[in-house]
């Protein structure tokens, strides 16, 4: 009976986040790509690409609300996992297959926005499997961090929480998320953007990340993760508070 509302909830809260929040992310995949940030662009046109990202988003973000949300009723609706001890296993386990269903519709607008952001090309199955290795580890820390901290925040202040501090909690959750997996983006951005036939392209992380620390150490592992951080907290407000928001009118 929910669903209507998670969808629209979850819907809404994607599109917004990508309307105020894409030219910070297209700072952030220049500055990680092979080429450096000005050879790759600087700030000229930041905003290429917002028309299809905004309309990627609705869906996906959709998808990822109704997966998460039917999943955490589902799983604690009985048996081992309904107690509250066994809460961020749920939590990572809907999150983990949301993200799965989320980024099968995501990745085809993903690889036109990274591409009209920096160009190359990569296939799009390869992109599917850096793309799920990379947000998969995200939303295991995202996910479980944000319902424990609302669940706290609430316990101390005797009840539940208004939009404004979820997304509060989501913007925290966000940046801690985050810091811990800008490698795994860092390689995620150079696998988009290889050139066709390279080594980077066949989409071996490891190799990757070992390339990358080799030529440009830690530093390089951690390139934009400033942006990164800054986009994400932001956006985990923006996205979870919006969510939160517009899921609580409908209901």
């Amino acid at each position: 009976a929910d669903l209507p509302a998670y969808t629209t909830a979850g819907g809404c809260a994607g599109m917004c986040v990508d309307l105020t929040l894409f030219p910070l992310d297209t700072i952030k995949t220049r500055l990680q790509s092979q080429q450096g940030f000005y050879k790759a662009g600087g700030f000229r046109g930041i905003y290429a690409g917002v028309p299809s990202a905004a309309v990627g988003s609705f869906p996906n973000a959709a998808a990822f609300f109704v997966t998460y949300d039917c999943t955490k009723s589902l799983l604690g609706a009985g048996g081992t996992l309904a107690s509250p001890r066994m809460a961020p296993v749920t939590h990572m386990v809907a999150a983990s297959l949301g993200e799965i269903v989320a980024c099968l519709i995501r990745v085809p607008t993903e690889v036109v926005k990274q591409r009209t952001q920096a160009s190359p090309s990569s296939s799009t199955y390869s992109v599917l499997l850096a793309t799920l290795k990379e947000e998969i580890p995200f939303s295991l820390v995202q996910f479980p961090l944000w319902e424990y901290l609302k669940s706290l925040w609430s316990w101390r202040q005797g009840h539940t929480l208004y939009s404004w501090q979820a997304a509060v909690c989501g913007a925290f959750a966000g940046a801690v998320a985050a810091f811990v997996t800008t490698p795994l983006d860092v390689a995620k951005t150079r696998i988009m953007l290889a050139k066709a036939g390279s080594t980077t392209a066949s989409g071996n992380i490891p190799l990757v990340l070992y390339d990358v620390w080799r030529t440009r150490g830690l530093t390089g592992l951690f390139a934009g993760s400033i942006p990164r951080i800054t986009f994400i907290s932001v956006g985990g407000f923006i996205f979870l508070g919006a969510y939160e928001k517009v899921r609580r009118t409908l209901l």
